[in-house]
């Protein structure tokens, strides 16, 4: 006769899968290591409220405009109508748009920050995240602090919006631009992922562009460009160590250091 002993039921939620090593990785240390595998170094992605403690000063964030929600200009439906899309979005994710915007302290030092969440929509820009960026840009200006920039969004521009969504590109570009030229200093953090209509706008416009390890960047996604050109793509395409390696970043900064390389540009720039 042949015994198996039974297997224990493992408790939900106390494991997490990497998708750098393929590794199971006990969430608490993950957590506790500013969401990043302890055993490959890859940064898994966070909500933007989670990057808001991560780096700026504990209760120094200010949130702005939080309560403006967009509209639905083209009445446009796919499998639901836009405005049910939303409103999906907002009760998935506890936030009313796919950015958030506001002041803040980084060691002691104001800034103004906005931060773009891949959780809502995939961080795509539409009309409200548009208009959130150049207040922001705006207010940076009035107030002579420093901007902060972080991106993550896969989504670019939103379809549902079309050419509205659009428009934002030109919009933040030209916040960005006047802010520049009144003297401000802009930094952009680009994680995982930076695409579209975002790379193709404001997160492209820094004094000091930073990414975090490994993050994937770029306009279309590498798979996208593979299959139109029909040639394979160099080894690294798209992550920011091929980025930086060609010139278009400034440095790589892992997660866990950001906030002290944040304040040490802000101190020698400044």
């Amino acid at each position: 006769m042949v015994f198996f002993r039974k297997k224990k039921d493992m408790p939900n939620g106390l494991w997490v899968r990497c998708d750098g090593c393929k590794g199971l990785v006990y969430k608490k240390t993950v957590e506790e290591g500013m969401h990043v595998c302890p055993e490959c170094n890859y940064h898994f992605r966070i909500f933007s409220r989670d990057r808001l403690k991560l780096l700026l000063d504990e209760n120094s964030f200010e949130e702005m405009w939080a309560n403006i929600t967009p509209h639905d200009p083209l009445n446009f439906r796919d499998r639901v109508t836009y405005p049910e899309r939303v409103s999906a979005e907002q009760q998935k994710t506890g936030l009313k748009e796919a950015i958030i915007v506001g002041k803040g302290k980084v060691c002691g030092r104001e800034v103004m920050v906005g931060i773009t969440d891949p959780a809502f929509i995939m961080g795509s820009m539409g009309s409200v995240v548009g208009e959130k960026i150049a207040r922001l840009a705006e207010k940076a200006t009035e107030l002579k602090v420093p901007l902060i920039m972080v991106s993550g969004s896969g989504g670019g521009a939103r379809m549902q919006e079309g050419v509205f969504s659009l428009m934002q590109m030109a919009k933040t570009s030209a916040a960005i631009a006047r802010f520049r030229e009144s003297g401000g200093l802009y930094i952009s953090i680009l994680t995982d992922p930076s695409l579209g209509g975002v790379m193709a706008s404001f997160a492209s416009q820094a004094d000091i562009t930073i990414a975090e390890p490994k993050a994937l960047i770029g306009f279309a996604g590498p798979r996208v460009i593979q299959e139109t050109i029909k040639r394979a793509l160099p080894k690294g395409f798209q992550t920011a160590e091929f980025l930086l390696e060609h010139g278009f970043l400034d440095m790589i900064v892992p997660r866990q250091d950001m906030k002290k390389e944040i304040s040490r540009l802000l101190n020698y720039l400044k």
